[in-house]
Order: C-alpha cells, then structure tokens, then sequence
C-alpha cells in the first residue's frame, strides 16, 4: 500500500529515514545521533504530526529550547536536514524546511596539544589511586584495574591519531602485532591502515597476551572489566578521571589526536600522509595544525637563533 505523502507522520518518516540510513551503512555513532535527535524532536512537538505540516517555527524553537552546546545544535540540525533530504528525495514532502532555518556557527576551540610532561603524568598515574587517609592506618594508595589497558589506549591515541569511536570499534582481526598496524574503518566506512611503533605494539602485545588471549578475532581490542565492548562514552571517562588523578586539566580523546598530529608535523611528517592516516576528507584541518606547527618552529628558532643571541 502506498501512503500519500500528507499521511506520513513525522514518526513514519523516522522509521524509512532510519533503514535508508542502515542500507547506507552510515556508521553506528552517526546513527546513534540522529536516533537521539529525532527522539527529541518527536518528544519536542509532543503529538506525532505528518511531516508535511512541521514549519521552520517549529524547528527554529526546537533548536533554540535546548540547553547545550553550539556543537550539539549543529548536529542536531544536520541530523534533522539529513531526514528532510530524504524526505524530499522521497517525494514526501515538497519544501526542504532546514535549508531556511541557519544552523549555528560552530565553536572554535583552540587547539592545544598535551605536552610530554602531561603524558608521562598520566602514564604515572594509570596504575594506582590518589593517596588517601584511612582511619588508624595513614595515607595509603590503591592498585587500580586496567592499568595494562590504559596504557595500550593512551599509546595507541598518541601514535596514530585515532578518533574516540575508530578505538573503540577495532576487532582483534584488525591489529597485526607482527607488521605494526591498525585496520581502521572511519567516518564514511573507509578503510585506513595506520602503522604504530614498537612501544605502542609492546603495549598492546602486553594487554591482549593477559587479557585478550583467546578471544575470537570478531571481538574488540578493548574492553571493559566484564568483557564488553569498551563504548566511547566509558573511555572519555576514564580519560578525565585519569586526568585529574594526574593533574593534567581537559584530557579527552580529541586531544591526543591534536597532539598526535602537531607532533607529526612537528617532526617531518608531511601533510598528506597526516590527512590519509587523519582520514579527512580535505586539508582544511591538517592546515590549521600545520600553521601550529611551523608557529613553534619560528618561536624556536627565534630562541636558538645565533644571530639573534650572539647580537651580531
């Protein structure tokens, strides 16, 4: 039975969006996303009305009741114009309402990397507790879980750059200890093959031949302590509470992808490998880092310079 476009409610419409996006093979966080966009849209409008009648007043008061970032606005409104491109593909609607409502200006967060102070602080804060004071037995401090795998994580951020979702998501099949390299499948389902080095593959060699060993190939690398897939939102937990263990403020996953990528340039690499191994799309990105980079090269040669210090 076919609908007529005026008795698709907003409802059904999200139904046939989600298994066009599914056929797509959009990844599971970007599904993840506009699944939580469009529960909050629905729940937003309260009835469940035909897509035909939702206005860009609606929309508009949609995004402007919610109390979060300028980046979350804008991945709602990406989600909810991804529904309305498919809608008017789809011929159930005729107007494409969000190309009237503008979108927010995204946030520009500097860019700073974590110096390497920072990641031997945290390196030597992944295997015991803060000191604590316990009743009629003094200051003690306490072994902490995971140590083997936070070390592997921290490593494995640091040397190849991988975004929060791409780590969590690498079955066992995609780490080849032996030749030194990561099968990463990132945004747009496309495939990178990132080496690492010999520190980052002792460290994973160490954690997967305790704690993997035996695992079937299909598994994740990393895990929780009961065995399930460690999720993107456990390891930026475990990220913070790392960083405030190690009094090292703003630790999250991003960050060591920044400081994988300055470093990178900082130390020869060239810009096109740094956007392959990135997986970005353009240089736009890969430009801003390379303006950090070269930013510190002259503030170095500006201190070392022998002109300039000899006063000639």
């Amino acid at each position: 039975m076919k609908y007529h476009p005026n008795q698709i409610t907003l409802s059904q419409a999200i139904q046939g969006y989600m298994l066009a996006a599914q056929a797509r093979h959009l990844s599971e966080h970007t599904l993840f996303d506009y699944t939580n966009t469009f529960r909050k849209f629905a729940v937003y409008l309260a009835d469940d009305p035909p897509l035909v009648d939702i206005t860009t007043g609606q929309v508009e008061g949609f995004l402007a009741g919610q109390v979060v970032s300028k980046k979350t606005i804008l991945n709602y409104h990406t989600g909810l114009s991804a529904l309305w491109t498919w809608a008017v593909k789809e011929e159930l609607v005729g107007d494409h309402i969000l190309h009237q409502v503008r979108p927010p200006d995204p946030e520009r967060r500097a860019i700073e990397p974590l110096s390497e102070d920072d990641i031997h602080r945290l390196l030597n804060a992944i295997t015991h507790s803060q000191s604590y004071t316990r009743p009629h037995k003094g200051e003690t401090r306490h072994a902490l879980p995971n140590a083997e795998r936070n070390r592997a994580i921290i490593l494995t951020l640091l040397d190849t750059g991988l975004r929060a979702n791409e780590l969590c998501s690498i079955p066992l099949r995609f780490l080849d200890l032996r030749n030194r390299t990561l099968k990463v499948f990132g945004k747009g389902s496309k495939e990178r093959i990132l080496p690492f080095c010999a520190r980052t593959g002792q460290a994973l060699w160490k954690y997967c031949s305790q704690y993997r060993n035996g695992a079937t190939q299909d598994k994740p690398v990393f895990v929780t302590i009961g065995g399930n897939p460690l999720d993107r939102n456990q390891l930026l937990k475990m990220l913070v509470h790392l960083g405030k263990r190690a009094g090292v403020n703003d630790v999250h996953p991003h960050r060591f992808r920044h400081t994988f990528a300055i470093n990178y340039l900082r130390n020869g690499g060239d810009p096109w490998s740094l956007q392959m191994m990135l997986g970005h799309s353009s240089m736009e990105m890969v430009r801003k880092y390379l303006a950090i980079a070269q930013a510190d090269l002259s503030s170095n040669h500006r201190r070392a310079s022998p002109v300039d210090n000899w006063h000639l």
